[in-house]
């Protein structure tokens, strides 16, 4: 049988045993990862999977089940399980199927999947070159290796009303992680690339080289005198305050009122002249589908326009709660009921490049690495540690560890300047930004 067909039954399956309306997922996948160290291979795995998830509507409770098992009987255990589970579910009348006038009109091809599949030996090539670039660097003295990793997901979607369909993603990722310098004054650094096609990937040699100059450029690090001064994140760091947004404005936060921007809608929480987007449909992107994972037809949303709060993050559920129309943000796992969240969020470039954007900063960091679970997003409280390099005079000066930034992200995002480097290398994409006067704990 085909998986639409394996669906359809067990939908049907479902509406037997008393269910009154019913929705099924089903994700195969196969992962390739490979990983040396020390010019030595160090794991090889593969891996193939499929799962089945069932949702299932009962007198205004649901219940969620799944399953690896695709055989009939199987099918007909899952049905019945699942619905005598709602039947002892508390009630929960804002959990619904999405109602078939928001289903796409047409599923549309994003180009998520590369046809082709890589050899472990080409992914082991990958590695061996990165590393052995890498350590040929002088001033290199350990690696933590090199990881190299393929994978091909297909995901498939059914509703008892009337929504079927699909789409296939492949991901290629490759790393390596060195070390710079020796004993207690040792200083690790990394690079990556990820990519949906195997040809967009960067070159492994030129990853190697830039993990190994990044790492040789944080030895030696000085600690700073505590003060007030501007910061300015790295892209690898900045993306972290594009996915505290969008944590803060998910509907499942909003509807429990445990958000620092519960009551911001409308209102100006970023600079004018910022925005942040969220696109499901960005071709080749990490996130992107063509429908979120209740069927709803999803599309590219402004979540802050010219600085201003524009809406929340909603799936049915939430947007029952809070008397709103779902925006197509509905994400899935086989065993548990939608929740809202972001798709490819990114802000949008700002107009100086990141030399500009710290030209007139007399003393500030430049900031490369956080670290710690000081993130408030009830109150809006900020504080990591973190590393990077202090800025003197507009130039990027020398190396600092060992400190601590703190702020409330309020004033944050109020204060924040994009530069016009942004690139899209995650899932969460900012260019180079700059918070004016934040505090920076150190001696």
């Amino acid at each position: 049988m085909s998986i639409s067909d394996k669906l359809s039954e067990l939908l049907a399956l479902a509406k037997s045993y008393g269910a009154e309306a019913a929705d099924g997922l089903v994700v195969e996948s196969t992962d390739i990862n490979i990983s040396q160290r020390m010019g030595n291979p160090e794991g090889i795995e593969r891996s193939e999977s499929s799962g089945l998830g069932l949702r299932v509507f009962v007198n205004g409770s649901q219940a969620s089940v799944s399953s690896s098992d695709m055989g009939a009987d199987a099918l007909k255990e899952m049905a019945e399980r699942a619905v005598a589970m709602a039947r002892l579910a508390p009630a929960d009348v804002d959990s619904q199927l999405a109602p078939a006038e928001l289903f796409p009109k047409e599923i549309k091809n994003l180009d998520l999947c590369d046809a082709g599949e890589p050899s472990p030996s080409w992914l082991l090539e990958q590695c061996k070159i990165a590393e052995d670039s890498a350590r040929s660097v002088a001033g290199i003295t350990n690696s933590e290796g090199a990881d190299a990793g393929y994978s091909r997901s297909r995901y498939f979607l059914a509703t008892s009303n009337g929504f079927m369909g699909g789409y296939e993603s492949s991901f290629f990722s490759l790393s390596v992680s060195v070390l710079a310098g020796e004993g207690t004054g040792m200083e690790r650094d990394y690079d990556f690339s990820s990519t949906r096609f195997r040809a967009d990937l960067r070159d492994a040699e030129e990853i190697g080289l830039s993990a190994a100059n990044r790492a040789i450029k944080r030895l030696s690090p000085r600690k700073v005198t505590s003060c007030n001064v501007p910061v300015v994140f790295d892209p690898r760091v900045s993306k972290s305050l594009v996915s505290i947004l969008t944590g803060s404005i998910s509907g499942s936060s909003i509807a429990r009122g445990a958000s620092f921007l519960k009551d911001d809608m409308g209102k100006q929480i970023f600079a004018e002249g910022i925005s942040i987007i969220d696109d499901p449909h960005r071709p080749r992107g990490f996130a992107s589908k063509p429908f979120d994972m209740e069927g709803v037809a999803n599309q590219k949303t402004a979540l802050v326009d010219g600085g201003v709060l524009k809406t929340w993050l909603l799936d049915i559920r939430t947007a029952n709660k809070l008397g709103l129309k779902t925006t197509g943000h509905a994400s899935r796992g086989l065993s548990s009921p939608p929740s809202p969240s972001a798709s490819n969020a990114y802000m949008e470039a700002g107009k100086l490049s990141p030399k500009e954007l710290i030209s007139d900063i007399k003393s500030g960091l430049y900031l490369t690495e956080t670290f710690g679970m000081g993130i408030n997003t009830v109150t809006g409280d900020y504080s990591q540690g973190a590393a990077g390099f202090w800025i003197e005079n507009g130039e990027i000066a020398y190396p600092v560890s060992e400190i601590t930034i703190a702020s409330n992200l309020r004033d944050m995002f109020k204060n924040a300047t994009p530069a016009s480097d942004l690139e899209f290398r995650y899932t969460t994409n900012a260019p180079t930004i700059r918070v004016e006067n934040m505090t920076v704990a150190g001696v």
